[in-house]
């Protein structure tokens, strides 16, 4: 004889608390590590209100925030530029630009970021300022910008790349069979659907560019870490001067951190 259907009647009752969360459930959902940003950020906060020697280090540093967003700004503008145009060769059939591309890549990669600004900044604008007169390819802050756009834009043509690849290629064969050219196809079919795939990586890279900005004191470009330094050699206030030039860099990585997690939201949101 076939058992009978259970009846709702016949289910096991719940639990207590279950179907909601519980003070343990709640516990385990709280972002801590935003808690104790959020508390020591606030104890920073107040400890720098109430110090003269903190708020006269603010200030001297100000100009350096200023200077590292706008090196920060333009060198990424550089970069995703450059990176651009070599993930296009990447992608092209023929040998000579895709050769470049590989190259320029490759040998970016490969090389420290700190010892390519140097060799940019000591070798390379020195010998064409020298070869086309252009006195400009001199300024420190020029010097910078090419250095750390150059450096960036080889990692940014791999996520260009990878972006682009990830599109089904019968988008652009549809684009090419209604009478679009392959450059037109790239720029009105493939490009703008691409765009959600790297936002999210790109707006991360820029964070880093913020924080490696800082490697722009070695040729005593006037940003953060080389205001801190000249305050430093000038009050020998070590302590103070390095923990504002410190939760500065945070303070800037945060808000950004938050800026990239709206635009992975926004991109996930477009995907559906």
């Amino acid at each position: 004889m076939s058992p009978s259907p259970t009846t709702p009647s016949d289910a096991t009752p719940p639990l207590p608390g279950q179907g909601r969360l519980l003070p343990a459930d709640i516990l385990q959902r709280v972002p801590w590590w935003a808690v104790v940003l959020v508390i020591g950020g606030l104890l920073a906060l107040y400890g720098i209100l109430n110090s003269p020697i903190y708020i006269e280090t603010y200030h001297f540093l100000a100009s350096g925030v200023v200077m590292t967003i706008r090196l920060a700004v333009l060198a990424y503008a550089a970069a995703m530029v450059l990176g651009l145009f070599a993930a296009l060769a990447q992608l092209s059939r023929h040998p000579v630009p895709y050769t470049i591309a590989r190259l320029y890549i490759e040998v970016i990669r490969g090389v420290p970021l700190l010892v390519q600004l140097l060799y940019i900044a000591f070798v390379l604008t020195p010998a064409l300022s020298d070869l086309t007169g252009i006195r400009w390819l001199r300024n420190d802050i020029v010097r910078a910008t090419l250095g750390l756009g150059i450096g960036y834009g080889a990692y940014l043509a791999e996520i260009y790349r990878a972006g682009i690849e990830s599109i089904p290629r019968g988008q652009m064969e549809a684009a090419r069979s209604v009478g679009l050219t392959y450059w037109q196809a790239m720029r009105f079919i493939v490009l703008p659907q691409a765009v959600r795939v790297i936002l999210p990586p790109l707006a991360n890279d820029f964070i880093s560019m913020l924080k490696d900005s800082s490697l722009a004191s070695i040729i005593s470009v006037q940003e953060l870490t080389y205001s801190g330094q000249l305050l430093n050699a000038r009050t020998f206030r070590s302590f103070q001067t390095y923990n504002m030039v410190a939760l500065l860099y945070l303070s800037m990585s945060l808000i950004g951190s938050v800026g990239v997690r709206g635009i992975e939201r926004w991109a996930s949101r477009g995907k559906h």
